[in-house]
């Protein structure tokens, strides 16, 4: 039996985190769900910049990272996922609130996979959960190692 697919959601606003939680079981996807609550505990969470250990945990198959979020924005902490070589294969997608043109364009220059802006209602939420782990978790190819 295959373990579930872990996904990290970079989201400091607990209304959001709520109710992406509950979309994911409505729609049900089931996946490992981890949080970071700010740009600081995405990157620990990652080992980004740290010596590996011994028993290093394999990344998220997927990131969902908010852009304004405390400590580190989100689009820093994109471009420093960006950098780390064994993250290589780690979709990205930003799920931001921001439709600004100027975050949607640097994101974008700075390796994001995908750019969502969080539907409002829940049942947008549920669609938007399905399709993403439909394409990201079940269709799309990744390679099994980065070098790093």
């Amino acid at each position: 039996m295959t373990e579930p697919p872990h996904i990290l959601l970079v989201e400091d606003d607990e209304n959001d985190v709520f109710f992406l939680k509950r979309a994911f079981t409505a729609a049900g996807v089931t996946a490992q769900l981890d949080v970071a609550r700010d740009g600081r505990e995405a990157l620990d969470f990652l080992q980004i910049g740290k010596t590996p250990c011994l028993d290093e945990r394999a990344p998220p198959a997927l990131v969902l990272l908010d852009l304004k979020i405390p400590y580190v924005p989100g689009l820093e902490v994109l471009r420093q996922i960006r950098a780390e070589a064994k993250l290589c294969a780690v979709i990205v997608v930003v799920l931001t609130s921001s439709a600004a043109e100027s975050d949607l364009l640097h994101a974008y220059k700075l390796g994001a996979n995908s750019y969502l802006v969080k539907p409002s209602r829940q049942e947008e939420r549920i669609e938007m959960v399905s399709v993403l782990a439909k394409y990201w978790l079940e269709k799309n190819q990744c390679p099994k190692n980065c070098p790093g």
